[in-house]
């Protein structure tokens, strides 16, 4: 499989892709915090909202096919927890449905804030797509590093995205061997065969894990990630991080007094 999914666009020459990471990740969760405060009723704030984070796009060079796919596969997760918020808001009934013996109602209010939710997880994972595309995912590690967070948490990121690759490749092993070998049957035989697999799978990653932190101690690991690449926070990275945040204020200023 391709092992650079996740910022396989970082290599590019643009503008956003020079900034420092850390300017990058508080601009992003600035901008996180700025939608997910916002009112539901507010559309205009929310088309700012969508119009800068088009233009940051733009200015990145991702290609607009690949965040919109990718940002598409996150949707379905977001759809399931919130579909059943209209059948129980209260508030002006829309519609009345009978599924079975159940007479359900969907409510106004209900559709706002299913509405609500879809639109401001929709925006808080295009901001993220642009973290991840237009930032090596070592630089970013760095970054956050530098940013205070905990080490732990910065290690076990580090360590995910090592070697998510390698469960995957394991994962596509047991399912050639498995298929190679006629997989058919009954349904419980499938289910069986299945089970069995993702219990190989764990005894396999469980073990892997122990030969790894062996090997690392044997290096000499202290719990810290090391670089060859140092991060120069410049002059226009302050200007990026503090031009975009007085941007998100003034939108939310508008939205409050307009």
């Amino acid at each position: 499989m391709k092992h650079g999914f996740l910022d396989q666009y970082s290599d590019r020459d643009s503008i956003i892709a020079r900034l420092d990471p850390r300017a990058k990740f508080v601009t992003t969760l600035f901008f996180i915090l700025a939608v997910v405060l916002t009112p539901p009723d507010s559309w205009l704030a929310y088309a700012l909202y969508f119009a800068l984070m088009a233009t940051m796009l733009l200015l990145s060079r991702v290609p607009v096919f690949y965040v919109f796919k990718r940002s598409l596969v996150i949707m379905p997760f977001v759809l399931l927890v919130a579909i059943f918020i209209p059948f129980f808001k209260e508030g002006e009934v829309a519609g009345s449905y009978n599924i079975w013996l159940w007479q359900v109602s969907v409510t106004y209010s209900g559709l706002q804030v299913l509405w609500n939710i879809l639109v401001k997880a929709w925006l808080s994972v295009l901001s993220l797509i642009l973290l991840t595309s237009t930032t090596k995912l070592t630089q970013l590690l760095k970054g956050l590093e530098q940013l205070r967070l905990p080490k732990v948490m910065v290690m076990l990121l580090s360590f995910m995205y090592r070697y998510l690759f390698v469960l995957v490749d394991e994962v596509m092993r047991l399912k050639q061997a498995r298929d190679s070998r006629n997989f058919g049957g009954r349904r419980l035989w499938q289910i069986r065969t299945i089970g069995n697999m993702i219990g190989t799978l764990f005894i396999r990653s469980y073990e892997r894990g122990e030969r790894v932190y062996a090997a690392m101690v044997a290096r000499g690991f202290d719990g810290r990630s090391r670089t060859l690449d140092r991060l120069h926070f410049r002059r226009a990275d302050a200007c990026f991080a503090i031009g975009l945040s007085l941007v998100l204020v003034f939108i939310s200023l508008f939205n409050l007094f307009y």
